[in-house]
Formats: structure tokens, C-alpha cells, sequence
């Protein structure tokens, strides 16, 4: 029974929207990240990563950086740039990218959901980088990322979203740089509302798409301050965390693509020979983009390969059977000694919105060998998180990302 709860967000106001709203923090480097800020200076990039107010040299993690991005959102809020709902509610919030949409419901999810496996994960988080985000939640004394989490189509959900989209009209409608279309609805009438918690609680699994270091994040900051608190109630405003739910009909997962730095004292010929032991290898003249489940384009030597894994090296298992593990498991281990991809220098991924000419500049520049994968299913994701395992690193790449800055939950 998941605990998906209404809430009164802090929002900016219907004029400004557009250009307050930021994609997330993490999707920059520092210098990027400075000169989005000095390109829309509204940008809440502003407040996800402060250390853009401070000279470049600047220790980004010191405690002045997480002060003043809580003296920047609270003094957006006093002065307007910020308004604050005057009752709990849900949002709808519909994307639209290259013609396709997909509408999630905007919420706050249940940090004892979380401990409770009924929200559950598919990758494993590093310390160090909920470090950052726990110190910038906890100072801030609010959630500004949301957490993008999926559920299994609900027809009485769907009806209360179609009935919104089609009758009510958008408090934000708008277009951003990138062309992805954003718009928001909010669902305040209280049968709706009683609709879509009771659909959720109907539910005993939610899965986190993308967001796992945010969500952990989110999570630490509520035991922290549940530890301290007297009277600890387990349903407190740091109980819950920023989401939003879409649900899996809508969803589309990108391919999430390998490159290599060299082929562990290999010579061409020599890494086909071997690779060709687990794969039917074919020649092709153009860039391979898989079209089906255990087909992999490779490129090598400036030419590209379609490759099929033989039966031999499918598996039935929810994590073997992964596209992504197969490569690990057949070729990036026992062929290249790339057994932490997580940590190795000499792999780096590439996310399919870049597309397969990435991987031919990154195979001139800096690498020699290049993988297209066939995207991971939201199902087999699902399978993987049902079972209680976890994914290998930098298996799924959602698109579009969901935008910071439209939707505050205080703590």
C-alpha cells in the first residue's frame, strides 16, 4: 500500500515559469553550469547549484555555497518569485518530446515506502554524492528535485488525468530551449484527489526510474531530522519526499552506450577473433542502432559491426539477461578487464540523446572502441527491482529529464 500524498507546493508564478524551471542540477559541469546562470539568471540552476554565485575558484561545498542557496529560495518566496499553494494538492505534469507525451503525477512519495521496499530501487548509490544533495536539502529546509518514479497503468488514475487535460486549463504551458513542451495542471478538486491517493495505495510496488542518489538523499535527511526531533510522528513534511509518477505505458527508456580507450594490448583482428567466439559479427556501412533485444552495434577501427549474441550467452535471469549485462559479462570482463565499469577510466557511457555520432567523435578523440546498446525495457527494470537486485551501472537513460524549480516541497 504506497502513501502518495497531495501537498501544497511552493511554485513560481504563471509569468515567469518558463524561465525559472532548470533542468537538473547534475546534467552540468561546473562551468556550464555557471554560464547557464549567467545566460537566464532567473534559473533555478541558481539555487540547485549555488556555488555559480561565488568566484570559480570557490570551495562549491563549503557551508557559505549551502547558505546562500537557502537565503536565495527563501528570498525568491518572500518576494514572489515563489507563490505557495493555498491547499494540498496533486499537479499533473505533462512533457512532450519529439511528439511523444508522457503525463506524471507530481506528489510526495513516503520516506517509510522507501525503507519498506515498496518503493523500490534498481541501482546502488555512492556516499559521496548524496553527500552534496543531503547538506543542500537539509540547509535549504526544502526538496527542489524531484524524484522520477513509475507505476503500472491505473485506469481510475488515467480517467482523473484525461478528464484535467481535456477540462481544465494549464497554470504553466510553455517550450523550453531544448523544445521539450512542459505543462502543468493542478488537480484540487477532492474527490479527484481521493481518487488518485486510493489508486496508490491500491498499489504494493512503485519503482524509481531515475533519481536514486536524490531519493537516498531525501531519505537520510528524514532520519537525521526524525532523530532529532521530540516528538517524531512518522508523518511529518520530512517524511515525504518531491516526486513525480508516471505511469509505464507513457515511459521510454533511451539506449545507454559504451565507449572504450583501448583494447587491453589487443590488436584488432585479434579482439574480432575473440569477440566473435560469443557473437555472429557482421560488417555494416552505416551506423548500427540495435533493433532488438541482444543485437549490439560495435565500432571499431572506423568501421561499424552488428553484433548477435549466440544462444549460448542469453539468459532468462532478470539481471544476466540484461542487454547491458550481457556486455559486461561476455566482453567488457573477460576481454577488455573491465570488471568495475562504475570506477574503470577506461570506459566512459554516453546517453542515447546524444546519439551513435557521439560515439564515432569520441572513437577519433580519445577512444578506440565503441558499443550502441538496444535500450533496457521499463519491464525489465521492473524485474530487476521486484526481485530485490540491481542493475549494472548506467543501464537506463530516461528522456525527458524532469525540470527543477517547478514544484517546492517544503520540510
Amino acid at each position: 500500500m504506497a502513501d502518495i500524498r497531495a501537498f501544497a507546493a511552493y511554485r513560481p508564478r504563471e509569468d515567469i515559469a518558463d524561465r525559472v524551471a532548470a533542468l537538473p542540477y547534475d546534467v552540468y559541469n561546473r562551468e556550464e553550469a555557471r554560464a547557464e546562470v549567467v545566460r537566464e539568471p532567473m534559473s533555478f540552476l541558481a539555487i540547485d547549484r549555488p556555488e555559480t554565485q561565488f568566484p570559480e575558484d570557490y570551495d562549491m561545498y563549503s557551508e557559505e555555497v549551502y547558505r546562500k542557496a537557502h537565503d536565495m529560495l527563501w528570498g525568491k518566496i518572500e518576494d514572489g518569485t515563489f507563490v505557495h499553494e493555498s491547499k494540498p494538492c496533486y499537479y499533473l505534469y505533462e512533457q512532450t518530446m519529439n511528439g511523444r507525451v508522457q503525463t506524471g503525477i507530481v506528489a510526495c512519495s513516503s520516506v517509510r515506502d522507501y525503507d519498506n521496499n515498496i518503493i523500490k530501487k534498481h541501482e546502488n548509490t555512492l556516499a559521496k554524492k548524496e553527500a552534496d544533495r543531503i547538506h543542500h536539502v537539509d540547509t535549504c529546509d526544502a526538496q527542489t528535485g524531484p524524484i522520477f518514479l513509475c507505476y503500472r497503468e491505473n485506469e481510475a488514475i488515467r480517467g482523473v488525468i484525461n478528464r484535467v487535460k481535456t477540462e481544465d486549463k494549464p497554470v504553466y504551458d510553455f517550450v523550453t530551449v531544448d523544445g521539450i513542451k512542459s505543462r502543468v495542471f493542478i488537480v484540487d478538486k477532492e474527490n479527484e484527489i481521493d481518487t488518485i491517493k486510493s489508486a496508490f495505495e491500491g498499489m504494493d510496488s512503485i519503482y524509481i526510474a531515475d533519481g536514486h542518489h536524490r531519493c537516498a538523499s531525501a531519505v537520510k535527511v528524514a532520519k537525521k531530522r526524525r532523530e532529532a526531533d521530540p516528538n517524531p510522528t512518522g508523518n511529518k513534511e520530512y517524511d515525504f519526499f518531491l516526486s513525480v509518477l508516471f505511469p509505464d505505458s507513457e515511459l521510454m527508456i533511451m539506449d545507454y552506450n559504451r565507449v572504450i580507450k583501448d583494447l587491453n594490448g589487443m590488436s584488432e583482428n585479434e579482439f574480432l577473433s575473440k569477440i566473435s567466439e560469443k557473437f555472429d559479427v557482421k560488417e555494416e556501412a552505416e551506423a548500427v542502432k540495435p533493433s532488438r533485444k541482444y543485437e549490439v552495434g560495435m565500432l571499431l577501427g572506423g568501421k561499424w559491426y552488428r553484433l548477435y549474441a549466440h544462444d549460448e550467452i542469453k539468459s532468462s535471469d532478470a539481471v544476466d539477461g540484461l542487454d547491458v549485462s550481457v556486455l559486461q559479462n561476455q566482453v567488457l570482463t573477460p576481454l577488455l578487464d573491465i570488471s568495475d565499469p562504475k570506477n574503470d577510466p577506461r570506459i566512459d557511457f554516453v546517453g542515447g540523446i546524444r546519439g551513435l555520432s557521439e560515439l564515432e567523435k569520441r572513437c577519433k578523440n580519445d577512444c578506440v572502441l565503441a558499443f550502441s546498446m538496444y535500450p533496457t525495457d521499463i519491464h525489465e527494470l521492473f524485474a530487476v527491482a521486484d526481485a530485490g537486485r540491481l542493475m549494472p551501472p548506467k543501464s537506463t537513460w530516461f528522456e525527458p529529464k524532469l525540470l527543477s524549480g517547478l514544484f517546492i516541497h517544503a520540510i
